[in-house]
């Protein structure tokens, strides 16, 4: 605060001296082809047009906000809800560029859609960041090389989750119900042809084979990624299978609040009757069920770094610098920032 005080007293009597000198200066000389712009000062904070695929999704919500918490000081942000509307989200991204921003971050709603949106920011000459959703072939083939990713290794979150599942079946033998060595199990699946969600229901399950564990498939389902879905498929599922599900797997927390929810209306986790259950996110509502014994655990998906990266990329590709300056993040050959994920239990 001191700092800024002391900025702003001397930029008053500048301007002052200014004011009193009978001196005009030279008008300031328009950029152009041959005269390019200059590095923009380092105080400037540039307009970042934001998409979030759905404002509602668990996830991303916290990611929306640790966005806008990084951008404090920094930037203005052109925030939109494409509500899970890829139609809507082009739109969006055309007046965003209409508007000025210098910068775009876009959560996809339809990774697909990648190349397309690049094409329009570099019809503009506008960096995008994209973020949480990938292009699956790699955001260094979307055509424009002012296009970069913040997000993850997919693949890492179904290895971690199946080795948090693999230790909790050999360390507690009562979640083999029927005793037959076998893991039965249920999957609420996120949105299909997510590279997320087609990484962790195959991961999870093979890392669990990996560990020694035999296990048969009960029922797998999408929820896309909702609450409400998944508490409404695991009611059908307890209706179906009742007391043969010994573990219930979720591509993410949202989901899987729902299941505990279902879970909880049948009378598990009363006395005895438990059924482990786990996800992916480490969501606060997530993390509260781990500790009081709710779920089996989850695995943080950094949202918070997620959010910070992202912004700092978009604005640091905004004001013409190498867009890992002042960070201390890497990007791999596809042009992708990789957050790790952390296995979370009680």
């Amino acid at each position: 605060m001191r700092k800024l005080f002391s900025f702003l007293l001397i930029a008053t009597m500048a301007m002052g001296f200014t004011a009193c000198s009978s001196n005009t200066p030279a008008p300031a000389e328009t950029p152009t082809a041959e005269t390019p712009a200059a590095e923009a000062p380092a105080d400037e904070k540039p307009l970042i047009g934001v998409t979030i695929y759905k404002y509602d999704d668990n996830f991303m919500s916290f990611v929306r906000q640790n966005i806008e918490a990084a951008a404090d000081g920094k930037a203005e942000l052109v925030m939109n809800d494409s509500q899970n509307d890829q139609a809507k989200q082009n739109d969006q991204v055309d007046a965003m560029i209409a508007k000025g921003v210098k910068a775009l971050a876009i959560n996809l709603v339809d990774p697909g859609a990648a190349p397309a949106i690049a094409e329009k920011a570099k019809a503009a000459n506008i960096p995008v960041v994209f973020f949480n959703k990938e292009y699956p072939d790699g955001t260094d083939k979307t055509g424009y090389d002012k296009a970069w990713y913040v997000g993850t290794t997919s693949a890492e979150s179904g290895v971690i989750q199946g080795e948090l599942i693999a230790e909790g079946w050999k360390a507690n033998a009562n979640w083999d119900k029927n005793g037959d060595g076998k893991m039965q199990y249920v999957m609420l699946m996120g949105e299909p042809g997510h590279p997320d969600a087609e990484a962790r229901t195959k991961y999870s399950v093979d890392t669990v084979v990996a560990a020694g564990i035999e296990v048969e498939e009960l029922a797998k389902q999408t929820g896309m990624w909702d609450a409400a879905k998944g508490k409404e498929l695991m009611e059908t599922w307890l209706a179906a299978h009742g007391e043969k599900i010994e573990m219930v797997i979720c591509n993410n927390d949202g989901m899987a609040l729902g299941a505990v929810e279902a879970l909880k209306a049948s009378g598990y986790f009363e006395g005895d009757k438990f059924m482990p259950v786990v996800g992916v996110d480490a969501i606060p509502e997530a993390l509260d069920l781990v500790e009081k014994g709710q779920m089996a655990g989850t695995v943080l998906n950094d949202a918070e770094n997620q959010g910070k990266a992202t912004l700092e990329l978009a604005v640091n590709a905004a004001l013409g610098k190498d867009v890992l300056e002042g960070t201390s993040w890497v990007l791999d050959e596809t042009r992708a920032v990789r957050v790790p994920y952390v296995a979370v239990t009680k």
